[in-house]
């Protein structure tokens, strides 16, 4: 049986690098972001996700959709896959701090995408591409 998960994430790049999370409970890589809650758009899923994962504000207004990734979900059964739906903007340069489930925060380029998840490695992958990491 297969399934897909939709999950929202946020990409922020500075100086060609790209934001990323470690959950305490994984030793992957994910962007910050999650499933959306009953009645939340994307972007609103992202919004919060970012503020209770990293302590960002961002208005979902100031997002823009950047790309949709699916790949194997991590972590998941067998035939799992994720439908990750990633969104640009709202950055205004507030250094981002762990929160919730978060153990590590970091900055990657690609040379790193090998400790991500599989979609977040596409995503690393899509952005080296773009020459923005």
């Amino acid at each position: 049986m297969t399934s897909t998960i939709v999950a929202t994430a946020w990409v922020c790049v500075r100086d060609r690098r790209v934001l990323v999370v470690r959950p305490h409970y994984t030793d992957a890589f994910y962007l910050p972001g999650g499933k959306p809650e009953p009645g939340e758009t994307h972007a609103e899923a992202a919004a919060r996700e970012v503020w209770e994962e990293v302590g960002l504000v961002l208005n979902p207004a100031d997002l823009t959709l950047y790309t949709e990734i699916v790949a194997p979900a991590h972590n998941r059964p067998p035939g799992t896959s994720v439908q990750l739906v990633c969104f640009t903007g709202g950055d205004r340069g507030a250094e981002p701090s762990a929160a919730a489930e978060i153990g590590e925060i970091d900055w990657f380029t690609p040379a790193d995408s090998a400790r991500c998840a599989p979609a977040i490695q596409l995503l690393v992958a899509e952005l080296a591409t773009a020459g923005l990491i």
